[in-house]
């Protein structure tokens, strides 16, 4: 489990609860969250456990059988994503990091869900514009470079079937959206963010306090 809480306002010891009692990773994921760990700082990069096990039940429970992840890292979150699916699932994985996402090649292996995951390393856009069908995902999920949160939107909501979701981490920058003081460009690329992710007509969405703060979105 993660030595510090990364959600919102949780104390360690209401976050080592909270996993105990639902979400704790298993020792594979522990083993890949330990391994991320020795990275150093770069670490906090990896989504927090809590919503590793929210993404898997999510998946698992609108059957999603085709999903995209933006933004692999060493591969936490594609792994929990690949396990919610089930087998004959597909997870397209995009990032642009040979070093980090071959981290997490021999946990997916271990979890058995190597063959459910399609790494392509590449410009995240890129590959999303190189999908040419439409409406075929179940399921997304955005954790990269703040910059392009809405481009990649933009390229998912022509991917993601109506009534899948989009998952978008980070939308609450360990507060700093909401304090008006706070104005570096990567604190106003995530308020642009949610401000279009509100106000697109094809969006239902809800933003929740877990992590860094998760925004589901609901593809109308």
């Amino acid at each position: 489990m993660g030595s510090e809480p990364k959600s919102f306002q949780l104390s360690e010891s209401i976050h080592r609860y909270l996993l105990e009692n639902g979400g704790a990773p298993d020792s594979v994921g522990q083993a890949l969250i330990e391994r991320t760990r020795e990275l150093g700082r770069i670490s906090i990069m990896q989504i927090a456990p809590e919503q590793g096990a929210f993404i898997s039940l999510l998946a698992s429970a609108i059957g999603a059988r085709r999903a995209i992840e933006v933004g692999t890292f060493t591969g936490f979150s594609a792994l929990c994503i690949a396990r919610g699916m089930g087998e004959g699932g597909e997870l397209i994985c995009c990032d642009t990091s040979e070093e980090w996402t071959s981290l997490g090649r021999p946990f997916w292996e271990e979890a058995g869900v190597a063959d459910r995951i399609d790494l392509r390393i590449a410009p995240a856009i890129e590959t999303l514009r190189s999908i040419e069908e439409d409406a075929g995902f179940d399921l997304a999920f955005i954790d990269a470079d703040k910059s392009s949160y809405i481009a990649y939107a933009e390229e998912l909501l022509r991917l993601i079937r109506p009534g899948g979701l989009i998952l978008v981490d980070n939308v609450l920058w360990f507060g700093a959206v909401a304090d008006p003081e706070i104005n570096d460009e990567r604190t106003l690329q995530i308020r642009a963010f949610n401000e279009w992710a509100t106000a697109h007509p094809r969006c239902q969405n809800v933003m929740l306090p877990i992590g860094d703060g998760l925004t589901l979105i609901r593809v109308l």
